[in-house]
């Protein structure tokens, strides 16, 4: 089907009662214009691309003013004046901030926010988390972020159809690493036999105790497409059983998943609250310590030592959940664990900030919900972090963490032309990435209000 029937048909997807979507979700509002270049296989014309400023992802001095030349799905030219070929279609972004694509490093784009996700197993399928999916992507590219790390659904295997629907261009979204299904054990986070024991959602087969059933699973994971592992080291906010703060899988176990994923190549990515939990994913050499709320300086100075292993938080649905009185589906006792982990979770922020640790970006979204992920741009610079290093932070440092740093995470000759313009200048008001007026993700151009008339 063509690209800009299948944005059509979303459109009208979006138009769906507000009532359907829920009051907890408040989506960014969805216009996608003329996409170039259109069709699988045809090759666009030049592109120029003009704005008051660039910020690269590389953490210099913006470049003013800005000129990107794309060519098909690349950027070939990075300047502050270009030569203008003959036929090229030019963009004036006036007045704004060009930067490369934002990258998101945990997301759950087939999951509701207004749907909690004990519920979801009971009283939802598959086939509606996949539309929702393809909902929830679009909004998400449309915000900005033009790659997502997607870190495991309700339904297991429904982000390996997302990302493959996306991928084939059948329907428009982010670029997608999935999960496929996280790894848990049993009385753990997200242990999805956790009702009464009388009731068993025989699809959801996420646990796995002991080395060889971690082994097992790990490839089963990959067997059914996963790009990566989500393997749960500690407890977590939005579940029962165990405590977030409390380790959940032994060292032994937590090594298992890491050897196994080696094996083929591929990363180990921990959900870890507690303290004991994050070293003990540090040291079995997992390559995100996602959340990280209890990170503490014996931690901090573990990841100093294993280079290869990151800290992502997630921030800014904190505030969005606690301070904002959403309405919210989140029963009381997590929404009290989540109030004990706040404080400890953005004191660990500040001690990653001044040991000067590489730090992934990160939302969590739905818990935030889909569409507001730079919402945590604001949060963390509000917590001490400078502006650049937050940008940088979602573009150039996230690209490496997910190995594609030759592909996307900064505006370079030879990249891929994902990019995003803001009005106006992050660096002054970090608030205007909230404001995203312009989204090229592979050369097509999925949004631009900040366009003006030549």
């Amino acid at each position: 089907m063509h690209s800009l029937t299948v944005l059509r048909v979303l459109i009208i997807l979006l138009a769906l009662d507000s009532a359907v979507i829920g009051a907890t979700t408040q989506p960014v509002e969805v216009r996608p214009v003329e996409a170039r270049p259109v069709g699988a296989g045809e090759k666009a014309g030049v592109i120029i691309i003009r704005a008051a400023r660039l910020i690269d992802g590389r953490g210099g001095e913006p470049l003013a003013p800005a000129m990107v030349q794309v060519d098909g799905d690349r950027i070939v030219a990075v300047g502050t004046s270009l030569p203008v070929p003959a036929g090229a279609r030019q963009i004036n972004l006036g007045d704004s901030t060009l930067l490369p694509g934002f990258i998101d490093l945990h997301t759950h784009l087939t999951r509701r926010s207004d749907v909690h996700w004990e519920d979801a197993l009971v009283k939802t399928t598959p086939a509606e988390d996949a539309l929702w999916g393809a909902h929830w992507a679009l909004v998400t590219l449309m915000a900005g972020f033009t790659t997502v790390r997607d870190m495991g659904p309700d339904w297991p295997y429904t982000d390996v159809a997302l990302r493959n629907a996306i991928d084939a261009g059948a329907v428009p979204g982010p670029r997608m690493l999935v999960a496929g299904a996280y790894v848990s054990s049993t009385g753990g986070a997200g242990d999805a036999l956790q009702f009464s024991p009388y009731v068993h959602v025989p699809l959801v087969q996420n646990l796995a105790d002991g080395p060889e059933e971690i082994t097992k699973a790990v490839r089963t994971n990959f067997k059914n497409g996963a790009d990566f592992i989500k393997i749960l080291a500690t407890g977590a906010v939005l579940s029962k059983g165990i405590p977030p703060g409390a380790q959940q899988y032994s060292d032994e176990e937590i090594r298992a998943a890491v050897v196994e994923a080696t094996r083929w190549g591929r990363d180990v990515a921990a959900h870890a609250h507690g303290a004991e939990g994050i070293k003990a994913a540090i040291r079995a050499g997992v390559h995100t310590i996602d959340h990280g709320s209890g990170l503490d300086d014996e931690a901090i100075a573990l990841l100093k030592s294993h280079p290869n292993t990151y800290y992502v938080p997630t921030l800014a649905l904190l505030a969005a959940n606690l301070d904002e009185n959403r309405t919210t589906v989140i029963p009381p006792a997590e929404m009290e664990r989540m109030r004990q982990l706040r404080t400890m979770a953005e004191t660990a922020f500040r001690r990653a900030l001044a040991a000067g640790l590489p730090i992934g970006l990160a939302t969590d979204a739905p818990v935030i919900p889909h569409g507001l992920n730079a919402r945590e741009f604001r949060t963390r610079v509000a917590l001490g972090e400078k502006p650049m290093a937050s940008l940088v932070s979602a573009t150039r440092i996230n690209s490496e963490i997910i190995h594609w740093q030759n592909r996307i995470g900064t505006v370079e000759a030879g990249k891929l032309a994902d990019l995003v313009a803001v009005p106006g200048n992050p660096l002054s008001d970090i608030k205007v990435t909230e404001q995203v007026g312009f989204v090229m993700k592979g050369g097509y151009v999925y949004r631009a209000e900040l366009e003006r008339a030549r």
